[in-house]
């Protein structure tokens, strides 16, 4: 059952741990956990959302998973986190000194797991977080430490300049220069 509308009031401000795990390939971050994502426990839950769609059609898993399976992710190489870690309704709620200190625990956290590729879904988020205005879709030329860091499009279904297909495709474009 979705959450209800106490249950997605309660979940403001809450965190989601990170899924991680030894010697991944990808670790994905969102730009903050949606109360339906906190509320459930899980990232990227909210239905309409196409990041596990996305994930499964660009070849990065061999089926379709639901968030409840989120844990399943770093057998596959692959983790996620969030660039800023408090829930809220809308990532039009977080200050950029929110993204700036994001940033920062990013490198921190990229520095101590060691991920081949940090991607960020959201290419606003990147470039308020890491401090690079003109940053677009796409590999960057920020590394931190020995991880690249590539830019995908924001998952959300809010976002309607990207189609599920057009994401899909940044993601296998991803997975095809791990190669």
């Amino acid at each position: 059952m979705p959450p209800t509308r106490a249950e997605l009031d309660a979940a403001r401000g809450r965190t989601l741990p990170d899924v991680l795990g030894p010697s991944l390939d990808v670790l994905f971050c969102g730009i903050n956990p949606g109360l339906y994502s906190a509320a459930t426990g899980h990232h990227f839950a909210r239905p309409g959302n196409r990041f596990w769609p996305a994930l499964h059609r660009s070849g990065f898993t061999p089926r379709l998973l639901d968030p409840g399976e989120q844990e399943l992710l770093p057998s596959f190489g692959l983790g996620i986190t969030n660039v800023v870690g408090r829930a809220t309704a809308q990532a039009a709620e977080l200050t950029p000194e929110e993204f700036r200190e994001g940033g920062a625990r990013l490198a921190r956290l990229v520095a101590g797991t060691r991920p081949r590729v940090l991607a960020v879904a959201g290419v606003t988020a990147y470039r308020t977080a890491f401090g690079q205005p003109k940053a677009a879709v796409g590999p960057q030329e920020t590394v931190i430490g020995d991880t690249a860091v590539w830019v995908l499009p924001n998952p959300s279904g809010l976002n309607a300049h990207w189609t599920l297909e057009g994401i899909a495709g940044e993601m296998r474009r991803l997975r095809e220069s791990l190669r």
